[in-house]
This record gives C-alpha cells, structure tokens and sequence, in this order.
C-alpha cells in the first residue's frame, strides 16, 4: 500500500518533484579522491547535497545553488551525473546530479543540515543512507571520461532574419530575442568556472559572448577557424583547433567557444558525439543559443547538451 501524503491524502504517482544536486569532490592529502556528505537531522540521515527546482530553474542552477546552501562551499560544475528517481510522499522525486570540483568556502550547521563529512569515495559509499548516492559516487570514480570538461561550445543566440538584414551576414546582429538569450548564458556559463571566451569571427557570435565577458571580466579573443565558411573551406585546420582546446586544464574551468550552427554539428560528429534520441545516431542538434559541455577526447569524450538553461532546458547526450 503506497504511503499516505498530508492529511490522509494519498500521493499523486504521476507528480515530479524535481530537484539538483552534487557530487562534490576533491584530492585529498594523500592523492585519493574524497566527496561531501551531509547530515540531514530531520530524516536523521547522510547523504549528497541536493535540493528541489524554485520556480523558473534549470536543475544545474539548483544543484549549485543547494550544494552552496547546504554546505558552505563554492564549486566549478562538471561532468553531468546520472539522474535518479524515487518515490516520496508527493509523487515520484527525480534528482538530476553534477560532479562538482571544491573551491573553498566553509560549512557552517544549521537547522537543514547540522554536519559535513569529507570522506575518501570508497569509506561514502558505505556510509550514505540511501542507495541511489551509491549510483551516484559510482559514476564519480568513473576514469573512462573526464570529471571535468575543458570545452564549452556555443552557437551564438538567436539574430534578425537575414532577407531583413540589408548589410553583409558577417555583421547582422542579435535580435531582441537573441540578447536575451546572451544574458541568459552570461548567468549560467560561469558555473563552469570559463577561463577564456572565443568567438568565430561574426557579430552575432561575438555579441553572444559580450555580456559573459562584461560579467567576468574577460575579453572575447577571434577564432576564425571555427567559423561556418572557414570551417567548411577547411575541417582538418578546425578540428585541430577543437583538439587543442580540449586538452584539460591543470587548474580546471573551460574555453567558451561561439560559432554556427554550420559548424558545431559537424565538429561534433567528427568527435563520436551522437545525440541520444530515437535510435541513439540523429545528428547533434545545435539549437540558437545552445551550449554543448565537452570533455575528454574521442572514445573517451563527455558531451552534454544545454538547449538552454531555463527550466526545461535540459537535454542528457553522451
């Protein structure tokens, strides 16, 4: 019998409570991996930060806002995790996780969360409450494809339609539209700790980029190779370029990188990304104002799709 909601309702099996979380890592003194748990004294358990959606956002947001709440520490997102799911007394509950790399801050208790261990992976595994963490800290210690990614590909948000535009494509702007989605990006890009931002040489890509590089205080460099016509006139010179780009970074944190959606699916392909949709083999998307989080090389890559960073933007690929 299905357990009975507030006030003797019964819970709704087709209701989502969606939520975001973390698996916070770091080396530890001896080189091993270590993660945070907390300990929650209303259910009197131990487990990986998480915490629901508020209204209007993306579950990346949430996980890095509830990781900060819940524990004190800042962090660089990561690889996507998995997604776990399981029943709660509203509904089925669907958690979708992030590795996550510290950097700094302190735990102070309070009444959500009273104490945070850190602890080597292997000692957590066995010491959470609940098996689905478990899944979780597995894909943690995964060595197949990299925790972090070292590239973010972007195609420049939406601009005004070109048989309205009267001057040359190369300098047609972003639309209304399009600039909102630029702050949108400028708001989210930044949990994955940017270092430096490229954009393929046209004024819609590098207007994408304006107010990240206003946010962050960088500048928005050229990379010519990566723009649609330069790419097509010459793959192997931009697949060079995408090569370099993902080599990690001792310090962590990502390339931004603005092209076209002539290019970025072709570059994708060219890496072994397939999108996971019907069939697992569609060609990648790159919708206006997407973002694809790239890690790793080809047959070891981490490919995550961001359609966008509002509420429903979320698309898992590998």
């Amino acid at each position: 019998m299905p357990a009975e909601g507030p006030a003797g309702t019964r819970p709704d099996p087709e209701a989502l409570v969606r939520a975001g979380g973390g698996a916070v890592w770091r080396p530890g003194p001896d080189g091993v991996l270590e993660t945070v748990l907390v300990h929650r004294p209303r259910y009197d358990d131990w487990s990986l930060p998480k915490g629901k959606l508020e209204d209007g956002e993306h579950p990346l947001a949430a996980a890095v806002r509830e990781v900060a709440e819940e524990t004190g520490l800042a962090v660089v997102a990561g690889r996507r995790s998995v997604r776990t799911e399981y029943p709660v007394e509203a509904g089925t509950k669907r958690v979708d996780y992030w590795l996550m790399r510290s950097a700094g801050g302190e735990f102070t208790p309070c009444d959500e969360v009273d104490a945070l261990r850190w602890l080597p992976v292997e000692e957590a595994r066995a010491a959470v409450s609940h098996e689905a963490d478990r899944a979780v800290l597995d894909d943690l210690t995964r060595t197949d494809v990299p925790r972090e990614p070292a590239l973010a590909l972007v195609r420049h948000a939406h601009a005004g339609s070109r048989s309205e535009w009267d001057g040359p494509d190369e300098l047609r702007p972003l639309s209304t539209k399009g600039r909102r989605q630029a702050r949108e990006l400028a708001a989210a890009l930044p949990l994955f700790g940017p270092r430096e931002l490229l954009s393929a040489p046209r004024t819609r890509c590098r207007e994408t980029l304006e107010p990240l590089a206003e946010a962050l205080g960088l500048p928005v460099g050229e990379l010519p190779e990566l723009g649609e016509e330069e790419f097509a006139a010459d793959p192997p010179t931009g697949l060079a370029v995408v090569d370099r780009l993902l080599e990690p970074r001792t310090d962590g944190g990502v390339t931004v990188v603005c092209s076209q959606g002539g290019a970025i699916p072709s570059v994708l392909v060219s890496l072994g990304v397939r999108f996971a949709g019907v069939g697992g083999g569609l060609w990648p998307p790159a919708a206006k104002g997407s973002t694809w989080v790239l890690g790793g090389r080809p047959g070891a890559l981490s490919a995550d799709y961001y359609r966008d960073f509002g509420p429903d933007g979320e698309n898992p690929a590998r």
